[in-house]
């Protein structure tokens, strides 16, 4: 696959429509070894530009989405504008949508215990036909990792959720990637709350208007201090293109 990019805070981020990325990974479940699909927002970006282990395990993707609407004005200020956000939510809603007709198997992993489980339940009942052939919660020791990927790998998986939050769930899939045999993992945070119910996803009104971060404000105030970085990652932004280029 050719792929267009953007280059943001030395972020690697793929210029593709919604549509065009469903597509994409609908032929990398089809495609034999682990690729990787990672959904970065301004939070993750600022992040990997201080740790070069994530910036490297990002750029490593097969596919880096613009994940925030933060990430699609950051590329039309560097005058290489991506063509929408792609949210992570909505690309597992689209794969699984697709999922329920192959009949290739899904793994759930992340989350408090339960959670996985709650989620797994509420996708069986909104896509008929779609193949959960396992779930794993998010709170294990160091000691369980090994034990997680073999039951991974025993399930016949395609697709592996991993819902761990950023960056621990991007560099968990780096770890593993030679010991998996999904076809796909994917690093997508809260998907999982969101489907089973236990975090709420915006009203549509606020998810086409691109405001879904002022209704998480709006709903939960304390998170008004991870929200108040996005002013600094436009900043970095705006500084790095004034320097001509990402550091």
């Amino acid at each position: 696959m050719s792929r267009k990019t953007v280059e943001i805070l030395g972020v690697n981020i793929d210029s593709m429509t919604f549509a065009k990325t469903v597509d994409v990974a609908k032929d990398l479940i089809k495609t034999d070894g682990v690729s990787k699909i990672f959904t970065p927002n301004p939070e993750i970006i600022m992040c990997a530009k201080d740790d070069e282990t994530l910036k490297e395990i990002l750029n490593s993707a097969d596919i880096c989405t613009a994940d925030g609407i933060g990430v699609v004005y950051a590329s039309k200020i560097l005058k290489k504008p991506v063509p929408e956000r792609v949210a992570g939510f909505d690309l597992v809603c689209a794969l699984l949508e697709h999922l329920a007709e192959t009949k290739d198997g899904v793994f759930l992993f992340g989350a408090k215990p339960g959670v996985a489980d709650m989620a797994k339940a509420k996708m069986e009942e909104k896509y008929p036909g779609i193949n959960i052939v396992g779930t794993e919660n998010g709170y294990f020791a160091p000691g369980d990792e090994e034990k997680i990927v073999e039951k991974i790998n025993g399930s016949g998986a395609k697709l592996l959720l991993v819902c761990l939050g950023a960056p621990k769930q991007e560099k968990w899939i780096a770890k593993y990637q030679d010991s998996l045999k999904v076809n796909l993992a994917m690093g997508v945070g809260g998907t999982l709350d969101v489907f089973a119910g236990v975090a709420k996803r915006a009203p549509e009104v606020f998810v086409k208007l691109n405001l879904e971060w002022a209704y998480r404000i709006l709903k939960n105030p304390s998170r008004y201090g991870r929200f108040a970085a996005l002013p600094k990652f436009v900043i970095e932004v705006l500084k790095n293109k004034q320097h001509g280029g990402n550091k």
